[in-house]
């Protein structure tokens, strides 16, 4: 292991025999487990303590899988049999743990990488964290779609005298019993944690400023994703999305009377093009409907005691939850490659988005869910094979230094 000083600060050089990877939420397990049953080595680097971090520390206690679990496995394993068809937050983290153990992947955590570049002079890549410096020849971007809080900026947040938090730090409805909460953004953790609060006899308030599609989870018995999927394989996308909202309107309704208004794009075309995914009902709408859960239009602004909205209305509030989603934090700490936008995705759409130049992938980025992940992470290992079984023995530029 080589040993080098930078602004007094101990840095341990490392060359890693195999590749390195960055983020050990499902993305980066799912490809270390790739690589690991095609006998590529890899170390995994993770930020946090815990292995799928977004699960275990930011996501609220009622939360289950959105879709069943067929469309969430990842490669190579299975959930266990005894499972639900949509497993709960803890069946999901015990399935993650047991991943890991599976196919012994062991991240080396509170590894957050503050940069990482390919060195051309020895055609490898230098990512560095606090106190390493990891040298590798194939990067695998692994952090995903949802790495990082997003935190709007809405005027006068700061005069607020009640609790602002983002639903990253929202557990349960226990904590806000009988307050009038006003929760931001209408998507599938808008809706869900507005039902949670109703389940806990609070009354919340949903912000819905923009369009958005509502499906029930379900139609005639079947899963609505899986009919979809199904339906895809032969017939055009505009006429399944068509379908959808035939169901969807026969099903829960004009939600536009509601204060939901619809995109003018169908729920599947907008996902794909623009990454907005339609909101799932798993009952938030009918407390809606009885007016257990308000429907607002747009903030205007917050104010000592509440909000004021768009339309002129002025109401007060106990505590203010932001449903306002996750962002990638890859433009962060990626630096000098053009492989990823500025808001941090891979500039080639899907299906083609997890390969870059230099042995730079990513897995994690198709806003498909899980069901790209999986996808991504068996095309990445093959392709690191290919180029792995070429050679019987990966150069090491800096001899003296040790490999993981």
């Amino acid at each position: 292991m080589g040993l080098f000083k930078e602004d007094d600060t101990l840095i341990k050089r490392v060359w890693v025999h195999g590749a390195v990877v960055v983020g050990a939420g499902p993305s980066g397990l799912a490809v270390a487990a790739c690589l690991s049953d095609r006998g590529i080595p890899s170390v995994v680097l993770e930020k946090t303590n815990c292995i799928a971090s977004l699960w275990q520390c930011r996501a609220y206690n009622r939360l289950n899988l959105h879709l069943p679990r067929q469309f969430c496995e990842l490669p190579l394993m299975g959930f266990p049999h005894n499972f639900p068809k949509y497993p709960s937050k803890n069946q999901f983290i015990s399935y993650m743990e047991s991943y890991a153990h599976n196919f012994s992947i062991k991240p080396r955590f509170n590894q957050g990488v503050h940069t990482a570049v390919f060195d051309p002079d020895c055609g490898c890549w230098v990512v560095r964290t606090n106190d390493f410096e990891y040298l590798s020849r194939w990067l695998v971007v692994a952090t995903g779609e949802n790495a990082e809080p997003v935190i709007p900026e809405i005027a006068g947040m700061e005069s607020f005298r009640g609790p602002i938090m983002h639903t990253s730090a929202y557990k349960s409805g226990e904590d806000f019993e009988n307050q009038k909460v006003l929760v931001v953004g209408c998507g599938n953790s808008g809706m869900e944690v507005s039902l949670d609060l109703c389940n806990h006899n609070a009354s919340p308030h949903l912000v819905a400023r923009s369009t958005v599609h509502v499906l029930p989870r379900e139609m005639f018995g079947l899963s609505t994703f899986g009919i979809a999927m199904a339906l895809l394989k032969w017939i055009p996308l505009r006429a399944v999305d068509k379908l959808l909202l035939f169901v969807a309107h026969f099903t829960l309704g004009n939600t536009d009377k509601l204060g939901l208004r619809r995109p003018k794009t169908g729920p599947i075309e907008l996902k794909n093009v623009a990454g907005k995914t339609p909101v799932l009902d798993v009952g938030a709408l009918s407390q809606i409907k009885s007016g257990k859960i308000k429907v607002m239009e747009g903030v205007r602004e917050i104010t000592r005691r509440g909000a004021k909205f768009v339309n002129g209305q002025e109401r007060d509030f106990d505590s203010i939850i932001l449903a306002t989603g996750y962002k990638s934090n890859v433009p962060t700490w990626l630096k000098e490659t053009d492989f990823f936008t500025k808001e941090g995705m891979p500039r080639t759409p899907f299906p083609d988005g997890w390969r870059g130049e230099n042995g730079l992938y990513s897995v994690g980025f198709t806003r498909r869910g899980l069901l790209g992940t999986a996808s991504d992470a068996v095309k990445v290992a093959k392709d690191i094979w290919e180029q792995w079984r070429k050679v019987e023995e990966i150069p090491n530029p800096y001899s003296v230094i040790n490999r993981l």
